[in-house]
């Protein structure tokens, strides 16, 4: 087989086959002889019949069809490894020349995965954080675990720092035009938790039951919506009931009700080891990616642009999806953040180049540590996941070929970061 490699752009390739007689010959034989089986020949046995004879008997069409494909694919895959490309994608597979069954021509354009400079990642290292749970963080969620246990009971006085107080709100803009998001009904809302923006709860202090109220309120510089940053808007709120919110008393007896515990001591000491575990988690997982990141940031990568493209592509899949879950659409989100399709889209290129450059650099790493991952490893993972799942749909799922490549490359990533991780806090 002959192979002209083109570098069509650092991220672009095509390849030129043409392909010998020899491996023509041998792979029609094996098409062929998958027919071998179910073709019966008048005078011979079933399979017994020469093979010049059961390629008169198929459908010739079909059989040009089949064998096309599989040399196709055959020796683009071949090409590909002799020429050490990383493809993306499908290939655009163009036929230029074929002789039956001693001539096959063709050309196929591909994305590819571009040129990956690695620093010696080895030498980088970063400083492990290290967890610490102060007696503060443990009493803050025992105040939780109290106010969620809390008895309310209903007051006929003015709301105070403490209470809880169910609401119905509404927001306007400057023009009296409904501000999306700003609005909700028999909303129960704890005073003095700072769970609104500043300036709202402090205006509900004071209100009593079926009294309403209007204010201005201006949303933070820093609001997590562009739109509203900054922006002042006028509420219209009416208090429909005030709770005075009674504690249980940290006792014993609290211990005992929210938990296997014996003392308020052994309450502490668990909420302690959750806190610790927790927080641990999320310090690695910070701590893997500051380190990715600042391996990346010493890389060189030539990105394919369809792998970003696929990435923002993604990325906004699961914000739709979290926006449903919200109860929002994606016209209104687009609308509130005071931006176009295009526009949004091309305000998270950065982050989602910044991701996919950070995948290729895991990938390249994984490759120069001859890392991998066994069939062992793999059905050891699904079978773990599989007892996490009751529904047999889900136990299907985790089966088929592209959720098994997805869970192998999972665990390829943990092995890298692992490697990184100990090269960088040695």
């Amino acid at each position: 087989m002959k192979i002209t490699h083109t570098r069509k752009s650092p991220t672009n390739s095509l390849l030129e086959i043409n392909a010998e007689a020899a491996e023509l010959e041998r792979i029609k034989a094996h098409v062929l002889r998958k027919h071998f089986s179910d073709v019966k020949v008048p005078g011979f046995r079933a399979g017994k019949a020469p093979a010049h004879l059961i390629e008169k008997s198929l459908n010739q069409q079909l059989f040009f069809d089949e064998f096309m494909e599989h040399a196709l694919n055959e020796l683009y895959r071949k090409a590909v490894d002799q020429e050490k490309l990383r493809p993306i994608g499908q290939p655009k597979i163009e036929l230029k020349k074929f002789v039956p069954y001693t001539t096959l021509e063709f050309t196929a354009a591909q994305d590819v995965v571009g040129q990956v400079e690695l620093p010696n990642y080895k030498t980088i290292k970063l400083a492990k954080p290290k967890v610490m749970i102060t007696a503060e963080d443990v009493n803050d969620v025992l105040k939780s675990l109290r106010s969620r246990a809390a008895e309310r009971k209903a007051v006929d006085r003015a709301a105070k720092d403490g209470d809880e107080v169910v609401i119905d709100f509404a927001g306007k803009d400057g023009a009296a035009q409904p501000v999306q998001g700003s609005d909700g009904k028999d909303y129960p809302l704890i005073l003095g938790s700072k769970s609104f923006i500043p300036g709202f709860e402090d205006n509900i202090v004071g209100m009593k039951t079926g009294g309403s109220k209007e204010f201005d309120v201006v949303f933070p510089k820093d609001y997590g919506v562009a739109a509203l940053q900054a922006k002042k808007v006028t509420f219209s709120v009416i208090a429909k009931k005030i709770s005075e919110l009674v504690e249980p008393k940290l006792d014993d007896a609290f211990a005992a009700k929210v938990g296997p515990f014996k003392s308020v001591a052994e309450l502490k000491a668990d909420v302690k080891k959750q806190l610790t575990v927790e927080r641990q988690r999320q310090a690695d997982r910070d701590y893997e990616s500051e380190l990715v990141k600042k391996i990346a940031e010493k890389s060189k990568v030539e990105i394919p642009e369809v792998l970003i493209e696929d990435q923002l592509e993604r990325s906004k899949t699961e914000e739709k999806r979290n926006l449903m879950y919200q109860g929002q659409t994606w016209e209104d989100h687009l609308k509130q953040e005071g931006v176009t399709e295009k526009e949004h889209r091309e305000r998270h290129r950065p982050d989602a180049t910044e991701r996919v450059k950070a995948g290729l650099v895991l990938s390249e790493i994984s490759e120069q540590e001859g890392l991998d991952v066994t069939p062992e490893e793999l059905d050891a993972q699904i079978a773990i996941l599989k007892a996490q799942y009751q529904d047999p749909s889900m136990q299907t799922e985790l089966d088929k070929p592209e959720n098994r490549q997805d869970i192998a490359s999972r665990i390829l990533t943990e092995k890298t970061l692992a490697k990184l991780v100990g090269y960088a806090s040695k």
